[in-house]
């Protein structure tokens, strides 16, 4: 099988990269805007001629579209969580319309929900912030393509590689300082009220793996989450118990902002369950585990390292 990864270098593509190269027969191919990719593009400006072109060389069974932007102004959003997937669509149509398309989507898409529900694909869609409503764009080119194409509307993924921008990635940051200092500093966060659904990276990635390899139709849309809802102020404590950390954490009062907007999330995960027989296999804490182990001991200890040298 022919797979080409768009956006292969980022936080989810890394991890979806690495699981779709261990399967059986994959001959796998990156596209995006690194020096790394196989291929260079950039869906954000691409013409798309160039992007037939492309397509037309890489002849793929499968793509999956990892590329997005989670911050910088609202045309930037625009440009890559909209345009891209829909220059993606018109340029499978023309070069490859047998290709099966698998597009991560996010749980932003749906904006504020009733506490305590678990929100279906068929729910409504209203996301409060230019992020959500990009995606949300996205996620609507693509299942209105008429390809055979389904978008995973992905919840709060953490693990290995979180990046800064995200409340696990800066967190690990803050506690890797904190634990170097003696005795042990002070972390400070934001407001830890709302609810989250977290899903770890790597069963995202085993999600992709079972939509590209799906051997019948695909729904249009699946939600990727735990399915469960947790405060925020959850994953700070499990990252905390991880890191060791026996300082101080600092929380700020509630203040306008997303949290506040968007106070409950969870994903009602059953039709990805019954249509690819998948369930998260892990936890919040092991998502964490992992984290920590990847992002925060490891470096910590390299900074040791590196004052003793």
């Amino acid at each position: 099988m022919r797979i080409l990864v768009l956006g292969a270098t980022g936080y989810l593509g890394a991890h979806i990269t690495q699981q779709l190269r261990a399967l059986p027969g994959a001959r796998l191919r990156t596209c995006g805007r690194a020096p790394a990719a196989d291929l260079r593009c950039d869906l954000a400006t691409a013409a798309p001629g160039d992007l037939v072109e492309l397509l037309v060389r890489a002849a793929p069974d499968a793509v999956v579209n990892c590329a997005g932007a989670v911050g910088g102004t609202a045309l930037t959003l625009a440009e890559v969580n909209s345009r891209g997937p829909a220059l993606l669509c018109e340029a499978l149509r023309a070069a490859a319309p047998g290709a099966r398309l698998v597009h991560l989507g996010s749980a932003a898409e749906y904006g504020p929900q009733p506490r305590g529900a678990r929100t279906a694909e068929d729910g409504p869609a209203h996301p409060v912030a230019p992020y959500g409503a990009t995606k949300l764009a996205g996620t609507l080119a693509v299942t209105s393509s008429g390809l055979d194409a389904v978008a995973l509307r992905v919840t709060n993924p953490v693990g290995p590689g979180a990046p800064a921008a995200g409340l696990p990635g800066r967190l690990t940051a803050e506690l890797r300082r904190a634990v170097g200092e003696s005795p042990h500093g002070t972390v400070r966060v934001g407001d830890l009220s709302a609810f989250r659904d977290f899903v770890y990276v790597r069963d995202v990635a085993r999600a992709v793996e079972l939509a590209v390899t799906a051997p019948g139709p695909v729904p249009p849309l699946l939600n990727i989450g735990s399915g469960r809802a947790v405060p925020v102020r959850d994953l700070v404590h499990g990252l905390v118990r991880a890191a060791g950390f026996r300082g101080r954490v600092e929380e700020s009062l509630p203040a306008a902002g997303r949290s506040a907007a968007v106070p409950w999330q969870c994903a009602d995960i059953g039709a990805a369950d019954r249509e690819l027989g998948w369930r998260p296999r892990h936890d919040l804490d092991d998502a964490l585990a992992a984290l920590w182990a990847a992002d925060g001991a490891t470096d910590a200890d390299a900074c040791v390292s590196a004052d003793r040298r």
